[in-house]
């Protein structure tokens, strides 16, 4: 029931056109995805904000569940918690790695390490729960 990376970014384009990541990777474990960082993600003091850092994290774990369970759109986060660990550069791609950590019957957790692109000192370490909808049942 897993999606590939191909059917994932094709929903995510339908169905979040906003987003800024992109799918660089996903199988049934996890997934990497990149953001591109200019001028609208930096706060000042020329580092890139916490929510968009936070939303590169949400995005990644939600994308190594569809790639672990399949399209279930309504799949939805139900808690994120969010270290900051050092400065990203403004100059280089966030790199988000993620990694399911538990996934059962209603309740995924993911874990993701941020990064910029060119380093491997993690900038922010995130984990996550998701709620997956009830299957819905057979007709009797």
């Amino acid at each position: 029931m897993s999606a590939t990376k191909e059917e994932i970014i094709a929903f995510m384009a339908t169905e979040f056109p906003q987003t800024k990541c992109v799918v660089e990777a996903v199988d049934d474990k996890g997934a990497t995805l990149s953001h591109d960082i200019g001028i609208d993600e930096l706060r000042p003091g020329g580092t890139v904000s916490g929510p968009v850092l936070m939303s590169i994290a949400d995005v990644a774990i939600y994308v190594a569940i569809l790639g672990r369970i399949g399209i279930v759109p309504l799949t939805v986060t139900t808690s994120l918690t969010i270290n900051f660990l050092r400065k990203p550069s403004a100059d280089a791609r966030i790199m988000a790695d993620c990694t399911l950590m538990k996934v059962g019957r209603t309740l995924i957790v993911g874990e993701v390490s941020l990064y910029s692109e060119g380093t491997s000192d993690i900038v922010a370490h995130v984990v996550g729960t998701y709620s997956v909808p009830p299957a819905p049942r057979e007709a009797i």
